[in-house]
Formats: C-alpha cells, structure tokens, sequence
C-alpha cells in the first residue's frame, strides 16, 4: 500500500527545500513546487505526537460548505443566464470536491458525449494520473465509452456519493434543463473533476475528530488543484477553480501550505480561483476576548453538547501576550494551569468525569510566529465549561478561539457571547482568493450562516457575495434538486469568472487576464447599497452584478 494512502502513517507537510534531508526513497509524495509530504511510520499513535511534531505540519481537515437538497423549488433563477452572448466556452472549470455523477445530463453535449475532460477519482485503486502515485483517472475517451455502456461504471467506476461535487459542479457549468427550471452559469465550459479520499484516520484521531465524520485533507487538496493545473497546461486552456471547502483550524491570516499555493497561482494568467467564505456565521462556534485592565483575566464558558464526544478548539492570542489556561468541568473540578513553553503536550484527568484534554500551550507556533493554545477533548462532558486565560506578564490583551466547522460538531456546542464576526474559514482568508459570502436572492437578505470577516489580522473579507439560497443544481441518479450555502454561492461566482476569461482569452480581447485581476473587476462591478459602507465584513465589496461587469468591459 502507498504511504500516502496507510493509516501507519503520518503525512506532514514540509518544503520542498527539505526534502533532500528527509529523503530515503519512499517517504516523499511531491504535492506541487513549494511543499511535500513527508510520511512518518509510527506504531502507536498519540495524541501528544502533535508537539513532538509542529502544528503547521498537520494537513488541515476541510468540510463540505454547501446542503444539498433533492427538493426542487422549480423557481427559475434569473440570475442564471447568459451575458453577452458568453456561456464559457473554452474554459476548463476544475472541481476538487465529493466527485461528480458523469452519467447526469447536465454534464453532457447535444450529442450525449461527455463535458467531462477528465476525473481523477482519489479513492479508487487503478491508474494515477501521471506524475502522482495513488487514485485512479479517467479520461473523456473512457468516460464516453462508459456512456455508451449499460452498465458505465464496470468501465468508469466512480460516482459522487455526497451529492456535493455534483451539485457544485452543475451551477458552473450545468448543461440547461428548461422542465426543471435550471441552467449552469457557464453551461458550454468543460469540466475536469477531483474526487477527494477522505482524511485519514490517523489525522483525525489526532484532531479528536470522530470517526464517521466527513472530512478531507489539505494535502489531497493541494495536489487536486496542481492536477487541474496539469491537465489545462496540457491542453492549453484557461481555468477556473472553485473551492466550496472550508476549515476553521488555522490562525485565520491567509498562511499556510494550501493558501501559499492558492495566493501564487492568482498572479498567473488565465487561471481564476474562487473560493466560499464558510458557513459559520450565526454557528456560534467563534469567540472574542479582549481584556484592558487588571487582573488580566478572562474566564469564557463552553457548553459542551450531549452529541459531540470528542473535538478541539482553538485559541489564538495577539503577539505579545503570553496566556496561561486553565479549564473548569461542569462538576465545578479545575485543572492544573497549563503555562506557554515550546514544543509541549499535556493530558489532563479528571477525578469526577471521564474526560481526558491534551493541551499544547505553544508560546511561539512555527509557521505565524503567535501563540497558539490547543485543546483537544475525548469523552467530553456535557454541559458548561469554563476557560480561563491570565496574562502574568501584566499586559492587556485580545484573543480569538474557535471550534470546528461544518459537520465535525453538532450545533449543540458553542460558545456562550459568541460573535458572528471573524467566522470566515481559513482558506477564504487567502489574499488573492475571491472569498464569497451568500445572500438569499429572493428578498436580498445576507444569509443568517453566510461567515463574516475581517481576518484575524483585519483583512478585508469576504470579497464580494453572491445568490446561495435554494439554488437549482444537479443532483446525482438523474435527478434536479436545490444547493444552499457559501458553496455555492461560490458556484455562482465561478460562473461568472469563466464568462470573463471567455471574453477575456478565448475570445482574444485580454489573453494577459490574471484571477488576480478577475476577483477585482467582480469587486469593482459589484452591487451596493448607497446607504451601506463598503467595504464591510458581511457583504465585502457589494453582491456580484453579471451585468455591471461587462457594462464595465465594454467601456474597456
């Protein structure tokens, strides 16, 4: 079994300018031109192993950021038409999500064949893609031969078991269905999709994750995107990645391994990125501290749900504060207090409960350079929790703290004074990323979960926000149904940005374009309230105008 895919395994992330002093042969799987992973074999696996090994090493674990549903409104979206005669012919819209149902006619021509140039299916043993060592792909030439087959997936056996990609794939790009009220934005642009393989197990054990969770990894993200890339290198044709995942691990700051990636291949041309801003808005899963005067303390209550057992939180202070933490049971029984040091795992027991805590007080947190305080819960018991912070050096202070996003908890969690604001999730905070808030395009309210900004570091996010409410998608089996959330709300904008790299490279008038310069121009054309100030941290830089924008382009 491939490293990259064995549970014995642990897969860090690291440079590639380290990978000369790491290397035995085996342990290296290359995810693009910046990092790798390196595998590390371990017999028995701890919690505590995340301290002996940095925090930034360990792949994020993302979640879905859109609901599918199989009801459809039948309410044709006006939204969704053509604009100036373009329907993103061209253009390559890569998919890195659940997978893709590419029997659905909504990804097909006139002629039954297939829009779908290629899928590289992460969970099916077989023939990698060239240049990667796991998974199996499938080219246009197999998937048409597929469809001309009673039975297509004896010859192309992958499907989309969580609807998501599905979905996703068909407001971008879905071919139009007058009977069920429904049109892509961009239905003439090809597809290429990755099927993501779940996290491993490891991973999430690690991050007290439970085990049924549905969740993936940065690192098959970032080689799902570098497979795009080589895929539209090699035909030559401008690209359009949407991202409807998201994560709530991570300093909220726009670094690490898959935003770095993201951030530089923005200032290439032709290849636009879009991402959603999260659905954690009114989740209640974000806290804010500040603390100004003496004794320098803040004490900030958990309730803990009957349903969650096991999750982790966490807290990230502003440089200079040195916080030490220290936690209360719903038995009223305190803990130890856990000081900041380097490198650092403590397992806390409790005489009266059941439940364990590793906590990582980490002073210096290699890749931001903050603190970070990490705790992680098993057998956690319900009820209200306390969290107490101490600055000893005097200092006053502000800090952000969250839990995990999307489905890795249940709503039953939260913080009490929870605050909305600071909820996008960590890869919506890239710089260069379109960062996509949704709206309920039927009365032009925001959506109560729509993630608001700023970033942790005041960044201007989310960029722009765009139709996410009910919108018609295509659904595996054949069938019509409805997709709501910044996913694909995020769908919607991707859309859009293969319409303008169709004027933009296809059609000769600025073959330069880079997504940079795209996520402007949508920000630049956007709708606004003359009564709002923008920008602002719930709707960015206004709602997405289709019309503004080539309004705009003409004037060019």
């Amino acid at each position: 079994m491939e490293k990259i895919l064995d549970n014995r395994y642990y897969d860090l992330i690291i440079s590639n300018t380290l990978v000369t002093s790491y290397n035995t042969g085996d342990n290296i799987t290359i995810m693009n031109d910046m990092f790798s992973l390196l595998h590390i074999p371990k017999d028995r696996m701890e919690p505590c192993d995340l301290g002996v090994n940095a925090y930034h090493s360990f792949p994020e674990l993302y979640t879905l950021e859109s609901v599918v549903s199989m009801e459809n409104t039948s309410e044709e979206s006006k939204q969704i038409t053509a604009t100036r005669g373009l329907f993103g012919r061209g253009v390559i819209v890569g998919i890195v999500d659940t997978g893709i149902d590419y029997r659905h006619p909504a990804f097909m021509n006139n002629d039954k064949t297939s829009r779908i140039l290629s899928i590289w299916d992460q969970t099916v043993e077989g023939t990698p893609p060239a240049g990667f060592t796991f998974g199996s792909e499938y080219t246009k030439e197999l998937i048409n031969f597929a469809l001309l087959s009673q039975y297509p997936y004896t010859i192309v056996p992958t499907n989309d078991p969580y609807r998501h990609g599905t979905a996703i794939a068909s407001v971008i790009a879905g071919r139009s269905n007058d009977k069920e009220g429904f049109s892509g934005v961009a239905p003439q642009a090809d597809l290429v999709v990755v099927k993501l393989k779940e996290a491993k197990e490891n991973l999430k054990r690690l991050f007290c994750i439970p085990t049924g969770a549905l969740c993936y990894q940065e690192s098959d993200i970032i080689m799902g995107i570098r497979y795009l890339l080589n895929v539209a290198n090699k035909l030559n044709r401008p690209l359009v990645i949407c991202l409807a995942l998201g994560t709530n691990q991570g300093g909220h700051d726009g670094r690490g391994a898959l935003s770095t990636y993201l951030n530089s291949l923005l200032l290439l041309p032709k290849i636009s990125i879009i991402t959603s801003s999260g659905n954690e808005g009114n989740s209640g899963r974000h806290y804010y501290g500040k603390v100004s005067k003496e004794p320098y303390t803040d004490s900030f209550q958990l309730n803990s749900g009957g349903m969650d057992n096991e999750y982790f939180i966490e807290i990230w202070p502003y440089i200079p504060s040195r916080l030490t933490i220290q936690l209360t049971a719903p038995t009223w029984e305190s803990s130890q207090v856990i000081k900041p040091a380097l490198g650092e795992c403590h397992k806390l027991s409790f005489q009266s409960i059941k439940t364990n805590v590793w906590i990582n007080n980490v002073l210096f947190e290699s890749e931001t350079g903050n603190q970070l305080i990490l705790l992680r819960f098993r057998n956690m018991e319900p009820g209200m929790w306390y969290i107490r912070l101490d600055n000893k050096d005097g200092l006053s202070y502000s800090f952000h703290c969250w839990l995990p996003a999307g489905n890795l908890i249940s709503n039953e969690t939260y913080f009490v004074n929870s605050d909305p604001n600071t909820t996008i999730t960590m890869q919506g905070d890239t710089a260069n990323l379109l960062t996509v808030a949704a709206y309920n395009q039927n009365n032009g309210s925001i959506l109560a979960q729509s993630s608001r900004g700023y970033t942790r570091l005041g960044q201007i996010k989310p960029d722009v926000a765009a139709p996410g409410y009910n919108i018609p998608c295509a659904i595996p089996e054949f069938q019509y149904g409805t997709a709501t959330g910044t996913g694909v709300a995020a769908a919607y904008a991707a859309g859009i940005a293969a319409k303008i790299i169709e004027w933009a490279y296809i059609k000769g008038n600025y073959t330069a374009i880079t997504g940079n310069q795209i996520n402007r121009l949508m920000m630049r054309t956007a709708e606004r309230d003359p009564d709002a100030i923008y920008p602002n941290n719930i709707w960015g830089y206004g709602k997405i105008d289709a019309e503004n924008i080539f309004n705009e382009i003409d004037n060019f």
